[in-house]
């Protein structure tokens, strides 16, 4: 059995850039050992060739490999106010704003970026750093492969532009992965960089403490220039700002001061 788990993990390379060898095998394995008897395959050569003909089925398996569920434009909303509100105001004090996707996980979030920068700007000229402390994450990241349940979001002209579809998928252009730096780093224990522009971080404090969220907020505010912006999550509103040298420009968005 472990020789047909081993031609899986060859063959998920091979079609989508994933390498499942980064991963802890036994847990992994354990994880879509599970999905796999769950619907009804007796190996993973079958489970495999079914993916390949069910999107359904290949999004479950990409689901099943992370908790780290991500997608384009999530709360769109909220990305309509970045790019017709905040962004024109950054971008006339700074023509090419220094970004960081912080805790980025598998990429949707710096390509979101990177594809609204792309209406202001040609993409050779964009530049956004993305950070995970997983790197197995940043691997997926950096291959920029995704099922149907990541873009759903997207418009279908910005589909048609930044993507090439597959079979069972979607994969970014590469114009658009040439504008990320993919690299790990660990939001708690390292020192950032100064003077962005622009920090988005998103969905990711609701897995801390009190402590490392006010440590995290004031890390933040540090590395942002004076009128720069921290974009968080909607269920991350900081309730004072003012603690970290914060104005609030928006829902969710925080001037510093």
């Amino acid at each position: 059995m472990k020789c047909d788990y081993n031609e899986f993990i060859d063959n998920v390379k091979r079609k989508t850039g994933i390498d499942l060898n980064l991963y802890k095998e036994a847990q992994m394995k354990r994880r879509l050992t599970s999905l796999r008897e769950k619907k009804g395959f007796n190996d993973f050569s079958s489970f495999f060739q079914a993916m390949l003909k069910d999107e359904k089925l290949f999004d479950e398996f990409l689901e099943r490999m992370t908790i780290n569920v991500s997608e384009f434009y999530r709360n769109p909303k909220r990305w309509e106010v970045l790019e017709n509100k905040i962004l024109p105001r950054l971008l006339k004090q700074n023509p090419r704003p220094k970004i960081w996707s912080a805790a980025c996980s598998t990429g949707e979030e710096p390509y979101t970026l990177a594809i609204i920068m792309s209406h202001f700007m040609p993409l050779s000229q964009v530049s956004i750093l993305a950070t995970d402390i997983d790197r197995a994450i940043l691997e997926r990241a950096k291959v920029g492969f995704y099922a149907e349940r990541s873009i759903k979001d997207v418009p279908k002209e910005v589909l048609y532009n930044a993507f090439n579809k597959d079979t069972i998928g979607y994969t970014i252009k590469d114009e658009i992965k040439n504008t990320i730096k993919f690299r790990q780093g660990n939001l708690l224990a390292d020192r950032f960089e100064s003077n962005f522009d622009l920090i988005v971080c998103r969905n990711v404090m609701i897995y801390f403490t009190e402590e490392a969220k006010h440590e995290l907020y004031q890390k933040f505010s540090d590395a942002l220039r004076p009128g720069g912006i921290l974009f968080v999550g909607s269920t991350e509103q900081i309730f004072n700002p003012q603690t970290y040298g914060f104005e609030t420009e928006d829902t969710f968005f925080y001037r510093k001061k």
